[in-house]
């Protein structure tokens, strides 16, 4: 297994309507995806001026940790979903330069 942290930011913007039913999906993969092996932390944030934008905060032990949280049924469950709640989700990977 590769060891390098892999760092993903993943952003969110609901339907019209659906803020609630995006916001039970995604705290809903809370507790299994940090269940998983090499899940260093999954977290779930709401923008505090926006009740439709969220956004997942998740580092992982390496890629291919991530590469079996992806194929988790969790994770099928919310591809399966997502496009009726929210537009298209955008997801970013991120490699720390620097720390304090």
């Amino acid at each position: 297994m590769n060891s390098q942290i892999v760092t993903l930011v993943v952003t969110f913007q609901a339907r019209p309507g659906k803020e609630a039913e995006l916001r039970a999906l995604l705290t809903g993969m809370l507790a299994p995806t940090r269940q998983e092996a090499g899940c260093l932390n999954y977290d779930l944030h709401a923008a505090p001026d926006d009740p439709s934008r969220f956004l997942i905060y998740e580092n992982w032990a390496g890629k291919a940790f991530h590469e079996a949280h992806d194929k988790t049924p969790h994770v099928q469950n919310l591809r399966a979903h997502i496009h009726e709640l929210a537009f298209q989700p955008v997801k970013t990977f991120w490699e720390k330069i620097g720390s304090f």
